[in-house]
């Protein structure tokens, strides 16, 4: 999509955003990544973007871009936040603008306390496991706030370059991970 319709806080005139890169299990291994993203490419150069952006970090992470996928086909780092996801981009021009994070996002920290999860629909699963961790929170007596984002405006200014699923806890960012009950109740060692 154009980066400036993204649902993340980011800078990047000019640009398209893939919001999601990813290949389910068993059709791994049958380049179908590569397929999608050099139509990515062409989609994004005749659209006349200057490039793409995309999410990912140093390590791969769960439901993130693959960076070593990302190096090897021409995408580099242009940015990255204190939590160590990063915003990574493949310039269609040499002299080209990176993207950045928005301010908002480079330093992931909220002031509250407990558990405090930010997402969007954009992931399908997330409809699923919310209430999962909602009702769990809620049966265990843990501190827990679940605040869906619900506009592209509130996407683009939340405190974390992660709108899909950002989990806080005591104001700190802990993961961008979607859980079921029984991984939140080992994270919040119960």
């Amino acid at each position: 999509i154009p980066a400036e319709c993204a649902w993340n806080p980011i800078e990047a005139p000019g640009y398209m955003y893939i919001n999601c890169l990813w290949v389910s299990g068993s059709f791994k291994g049958h380049g179908y990544s590569s397929d999608l993203l050099s139509k990515c490419i062409e989609d994004s150069r005749e659209k006349g973007k200057e490039g793409l952006c995309i999410l990912a970090a140093a390590r791969k992470k769960p439901f993130l871009a693959d960076p070593k996928f990302l190096k090897y086909k021409g995408f580099e780092v242009c940015d990255e936040a204190d939590n160590g996801i990063q915003l990574w981009y493949l310039p269609f021009e040499e002299k080209t603008e990176p993207p950045v994070f928005k301010e908002c996002a480079k330093h992931p920290h909220i002031n509250e306390r407990g558990y405090v999860l930010y997402y969007t629909n954009q992931c399908p699963f997330n409809a699923k496991y919310v209430p999962i961790l909602e009702e769990t929170a809620q049966k265990n007596g843990i501190p827990f706030k679940a605040v869906k984002i619900e506009s592209r405006k509130d996407a683009q200014n939340v405190p974390t370059p992660i709108t899909t699923y950002a989990l806080f806890c005591d104001g700190e960012y802990v993961t961008n991970e979607q859980m079921n009950d029984k991984k939140f109740l080992k994270l919040v060692g119960r």
